[in-house]
């Protein structure tokens, strides 16, 4: 081996020096060579061995000393060349990877290059060989003609890197996939509305007497809202029109001291959408006390916790609303927290409002998660407000949900009638719905209705201020309970008549004078609006023939319509009180409050069902809605013109 060297060395030592045209000679075979050890490809892949190989280091010697002919670099490699031949011999030509096939490699010296001109290229060659997994598989792309128009391949450190990291090299994402997202699961819609047919004709002669439970919800309204606001047309059994109309304060006139909690406010007006017959407007407008005569509040917040409630138009709402409501209510008012969800528990004792801190610090730490267990909750929030109650004090739960009750209600009738015992107790159940998707708007009207309570639906911050700032005192204070109407027609004056919405709350003729039927309550300041559409005999309008063996209605010169009844309930008392006013045609003209009444009943049919409304339709219903918009100091009235703009868009696609 030593010989070999000192040949090898006598032959360098013998080589000529090169002249400038052999230094240009050598840069341009230099460049060439890096040429091809950096673009050259092969035209089949690679093959990967099976497991890592040591990397041929001495072919890549081999190669560089083949290219080398000057002492400088002689001495800068001899002793890396000794150690390795000292290691094992190799023959020139053969690769010791079994995978890559031969290479010839050239060792005949090139006396026309110098250090100097072929640093930059041994540099190169020199890191090549550093990151390659294959020093041999290199040696062999050097070797191989380079194609026209081929992309440089990255050594295979980069190649690893590009794999982690592509978009540091400008590589297209098709290199290294992002991992596929999974698909989300979209929870199935449970939404429930309470299904009731719409209220038909009736012919006066055969069913004179028309008897309902009063409204005071607001929940349709903005149910149907937001179901617009998302683009879509709302469910039909969702359209209540009575809780649309009601939604809207009027200008009613407020009874005076002394006089009953409410006093009704009848008028008369041609029906918009049928020239033939009547409008006919019952108004009853409840009295406000002043606040400081109103007496201690005791307020109990039974919230939904359950694994529902977590978007941010659930539980985050709900949150902000309460807040809202917390600078409304008097030192003394009391409040507590119930938290329902896989169980149930107190979150806060009964504390006074003057402690807002403790009470806003309580609320912050809810969080949705479980399954839900109403009826657990129910029970300990009615608890919780029976120790809270003193004499004279006003006790009510406020149950705030999704209206999700799937788990732990097996029987929702006996929940109702539970509701209602409590009641006849003192303690009334107001329900604030949140959020879509699961919605069980059925059982919030009728836990709401069998409580007494407020029934309304919440799906922005803004109607969370008109429920529980603007409207706080009819909300919670409760003037008049089971306030019933029953309305006898004229057969005289009156062929027919239909009550536009109060499907819900239909009852029996003979359940008016039965203080035991439960009816709906009126709070402070409330106002309840009922809409009859009546024709008069011979009218063109009638829908009915008239019965060939019917005896003949009474004539009669009485301006009567019909006879309107009222009966309530003073809270707190078990006999009701009796109001009766007649309906005349001399009852006071339809003023704006009464046109839009009547736009927005429209309204409801459109959305609803529209078999009365003839050809009437959307556009009849905004210019209606326009003329009797009146002051709209809260721009409740503009908003929902808005809204009949966006059905009508919607119902032509």
């Amino acid at each position: 081996m030593t010989d070999d060297l000192d040949k090898l060395r006598d032959g360098l030592r013998k080589a000529p020096l090169a002249d400038p045209a052999s230094k240009d000679a050598a840069m341009r075979l230099a460049m060439q060579n890096f040429d091809r050890a950096h673009q050259g490809t092969q035209s089949q892949p690679r093959p990967i061995p099976v497991r890592p190989q040591q990397p041929g280091l001495l072919t890549g010697v081999r190669a560089m000393l083949s290219r080398l002919t000057t002492r400088p670099i002689l001495a800068a490699t001899t002793s890396a060349a000794a150690l390795c031949l000292g290691l094992i011999v190799v023959l020139p030509g053969f690769s010791t990877d079994p995978l890559v096939p031969p290479t010839s490699v050239d060792l005949a010296p090139k006396p026309e290059a110098t250090v100097e001109e072929m640093g930059p290229a041994i540099a190169d060659a020199a890191s090549e060989m550093a990151v390659a997994d294959d020093s041999n598989a290199l040696a062999g792309r050097l070797a191989a003609p380079k194609p026209a128009a081929s992309p440089a391949p990255l050594p295979q450190a980069a190649k690893r890197q590009l794999l982690q990291t592509p978009e540091l090299y400008g590589a297209s994402p098709t290199i290294a996939p992002a991992p596929v997202e999974p698909v989300p699961q979209i929870a199935p819609n449970t939404e429930a509305f309470p299904d009731a047919e719409i209220n038909p004709i009736k012919v006066t002669a055969e069913d004179p007497v028309s008897t309902f439970s009063v409204d005071v919800d607001t929940a349709s309204y903005s149910v149907i809202r937001s179901s617009l606001m998302r683009g879509q047309l709302p469910p039909e059994a969702a359209v209540r029109i009575e809780e649309m109309v009601n939604y809207f304060p009027y200008s009613y006139p407020a009874p005076a001291a002394g006089e009953a909690p409410f006093k009704p406010i009848v008028s008369v007006m041609p029906t918009p959408w049928n020239p033939g017959t009547q409008l006919v407007r019952i108004g009853l407008q409840g009295r406000l006390p002043a606040i400081a005569d109103r007496p201690a509040l005791n307020l109990v917040f039974l919230i939904d916790t359950s694994g529902s409630m977590q978007d941010n138009d659930k539980l985050p709402l709900l949150k902000q609303s309460l807040r809202l409501l917390l600078p409304q209510l008097r030192p003394e008012d009391e409040v507590a927290i119930v938290a329902y969800a896989g169980s149930a528990g107190e979150v806060l004792p009964p504390t006074r409002a003057e402690n807002a801190a403790a009470i806003l610090n309580a609320l912050e730490r809810l969080e949705a998660g479980g399954s839900t267990a109403g009826a657990a909750g129910m029970e300990l929030a009615y608890r919780v407000a029976e120790k809270m109650t003193a004499k004279g004090e006003v006790s009510r739960v406020l149950l705030a949900t999704d209206g999700d009750f799937n788990v732990g209600i097996s029987d929702p009738q006996g929940l109702e009638k539970y509701v209602e015992k409590k009641r006849a107790q003192g303690t009334y159940l107001s329900v604030l719905g949140f959020g879509r998707g699961n919605l069980d708007d059925a059982t919030m009207q009728a836990l709401a209705q069998s409580g007494n309570g407020m029934a309304a639906y919440i799906d922005t911050l803004q109607e969370a201020r008109k429920v529980l700032v603007d409207q706080l005192s009819g909300a919670l204070f409760p003037i008049a309970d089971d306030v019933k109407i029953q309305v006898e027609w004229n057969p005289a004056q009156v062929a027919e008549y239909r009550l536009i919405g109060y499907e819900t709350r239909a009852l029996a003729r003979e359940d008016f004078n039965n203080d035991k039927v439960d009816a709906g309550e009126i709070g402070a300041g409330h106002a309840v609006t009922a809409l009859y559409e009546v024709t008069a005999p011979g009218s063109a309008a009638l829908a009915n023939d008239p019965l060939r063996y019917a005896a003949a209605p009474p004539a009669s010169d009485s301006p009567e319509l019909g006879f309107l009844r009222l009966r309530y309930k003073a809270p707190g008392e078990t006999a009701s009180v009796l109001i009766e006013t007649p309906i005349t045609t001399s009852d006071a003209p339809a003023d704006g409050d009464a046109r839009f009444a009547a736009a927005i009943a429209g309204f409801g049919q459109l959305l609803g069902d529209a078999r009365y409304l003839g050809d009437w339709g959307w556009e009849d219903a905004i210019a209606l809605a326009l003329s009797g918009r009146g002051e709209d100091g809260f721009g409740y009235r503009a908003e929902a013109v808005n809204l009949m703009r966006l059905a009508q868009s919607l119902s032509a696609q």
